[in-house]
């Protein structure tokens, strides 16, 4: 079961279409605070097996969350030309800490995907509101990179002249502007680019969601290629759930690999076996991959980053510290 906070939203209509057509999903339950009704009897139509539930506004959402295993947040509001993730930071902070809560009260068990931005801020948020009702679990809250992967993909193999479903980028850090290191001399199949170009990729990359805030001139950011990473994203978590191995996606977590508490690594996704009565846990991370070798660019990509990914975590903290 399977619930989609933020489901009326630019990002969340399409997400929940994606979610409904997969074979994966036996229940969706869909919140907002307008038009999930709407947006709930639409999808219901659709001849695939997952049964749709709306729900709408404050007094619904704990109904919503009951018995879910994933939820996915995309709720907020997002960037108008000129404004950076952190400008959204008042406004979505309120948004994530309320439905974390939430959260923790009504499926403290559930893995919880935030696609809420700034990422690299609504993560630290999410795991200190967990934390405040003692049910914190590193493993279970993810912040949704996977749409700088995708970027990543599509512009390797469109300079390559790749397929870019065959193309994979592992892409590190954090979730906004410099915070996103592209390890291009990780891709596979292995390519090579002269500097001046790898520059350009990788700043490409970096700012492909500005791009699309742009071409959209004031109608919002980026919304249909954010619900297919997010799709792609839950869709890898049930894999890894339902008992596939080898499931390994990019996300931003709670890390040991580098001085930033949270960071973004690939991370083997799946199913703990636990010895003592071969009971399987549902566990989310099975195993952090960690940053592996870096090349020289790279390692100065990460040490660039630092300071900014530091300070948006600390800002998520703060935020949560201070709350009444």
């Amino acid at each position: 079961e399977l619930a989609v906070l933020g489901a009326s939203g630019g990002i969340g209509q399409p997400l929940s279409l994606l979610l409904k057509n997969s074979p994966l999903v036996s229940e969706l339950s869909l919140y907002d605070i307008a038009h999930t009704p709407g947006v709930a009897a639409d999808l219901s139509h659709i001849e695939t097996r997952a049964t749709v539930t709306g729900y709408m506004g404050a007094d619904q959402l704990g109904a919503a969350l009951k018995g879910c295993e994933v939820v996915v947040i995309p709720a907020g509001v997002p960037r108008k030309p000129g404004m950076t993730r952190d400008d959204l930071f008042n406004t979505n902070a309120t948004i994530v800490a309320t439905l974390a809560d939430a959260c923790a009260r009504h499926c403290p068990q559930a893995m919880i995907c935030i696609i809420s931005n700034p990422v690299n801020s609504t993560i630290p948020i999410t795991s200190e509101v967990m934390k405040k009702h003692g049910v914190y679990n590193p493993n279970r809250v993810f912040g949704v990179t996977t749409l700088d992967i995708v970027r990543a993909n599509t512009f390797v193999a469109e300079l390559k002249g790749l397929d870019p479903a065959r193309v994979n980028v592992p892409v590190v850090g954090g979730h906004a502007g410099k915070t996103i290191i592209p390890l291009i001399s990780r891709c596979t199949p292995k390519v090579e680019f002269p500097a001046d170009q790898l520059s350009a990729l990788t700043g490409r990359i970096q700012e492909a969601g500005t791009e699309v805030v742009k071409a959209k001139a004031g109608a919002g950011s980026a919304t249909l290629s954010m619900a297919y990473a997010g799709a792609r994203f839950t869709f890898s978590l049930l894999d890894a759930m339902n008992g596939k191995e080898g499931v390994v996606e990019c996300a931003f977590v709670r890390s040991e690999e580098t001085e930033c508490k949270y960071f973004s690594t690939p991370l083997l996704l799946g199913i703990i076996q636990c010895q003592s009565n071969n009971h399987k846990l549902k566990n989310g991370i099975e195993k952090n991959l960690g940053l592996g070798k870096l090349s020289v660019f790279e390692e100065k990509l990460v040490a660039e980053a630092m300071d900014e990914l530091k300070g948006s975590i600390k800002n998520g903290e703060d935020f949560v510290a201070n709350m009444k």
